[in-house]
C-alpha cells in the first residue's frame, strides 16, 4: 500500500479548510475513511483545550479537532496505517510520525505503526510541528504502537 494516494485528497481538504476557517466558528472537516474505529474515540476524548496556546474549535466530523482562529492544527484519526514509505520519519514524544513537507508551510505528519492512524497537520507560520505533536501525543498515545520508524 503506497501512502501517497492518500496524501493529495486529505492535504488539499485540511489546506483549503485552513484558509477558510478565519470567520467560522465550526470547523468543516471530513471524516477518515477509518473515523469510527472505537480506537479514534480514545484519542478525542484525550484532545486538549488548547496546543501551544492554540484554542481548540469545534469541528463538524467524526474523529477530528482543530485549534486556533484561524485554525492552525488539525487531527484526523482513521487513517489506514502506512505499511511503506518514502516519507520521512521522525519521532516526537515517544510517536513516530511520517512528515509530508510538499505542501510547505503546512506540513502534514501521520502516525506510523499505529491502527488506525492519525494525521495532524499544522501551519508552521502559527505553529511549531513539534509542539503541535508534543502536545497531542498524549491522545495519540491511546493507540498503542505495533511498529516502530527504522534509521
Amino acid at each position: 500500500m503506497k501512502i501517497s494516494r492518500y496524501l493529495a485528497p486529505a492535504a488539499a481538504a485540511a489546506l483549503v479548510t485552513l484558509a477558510l476557517t478565519g470567520c467560522s466558528p465550526i470547523i468543516n472537516l471530513e471524516p477518515a475513511e477509518l473515523a469510527n474505529d472505537p480506537a479514534c474515540a480514545e484519542i478525542i476524548v484525550r484532545l486538549p483545550d488548547s496546543v501551544g496556546g492554540l484554542n481548540k474549535r469545534s469541528t463538524n466530523a467524526q474523529a477530528t479537532g482543530a485549534w486556533g482562529d484561524p485554525a492552525a492544527v488539525i487531527l484526523r484519526c482513521g487513517l489506514a496505517p502506512a505499511e511503506a514509505s518514502s516519507l520521512t520519519c521522525v519521532t516526537a514524544s515517544d510517536i513516530d510520525w511520517l512528515v509530508d513537507d510538499s505542501k510547505a508551510p503546512s506540513y502534514r505528519f501521520i502516525s506510523y505503526g499505529r491502527t488506525p492512524a492519525t494525521e495532524v497537520i499544522v501551519d508552521s507560520t502559527q505553529i511549531a510541528g513539534v509542539t503541535a505533536l508534543d502536545e497531542l501525543a498524549g491522545a495519540v498515545q491511546a493507540i498503542e504502537a505495533t511498529k516502530r520508524c527504522t534509521s
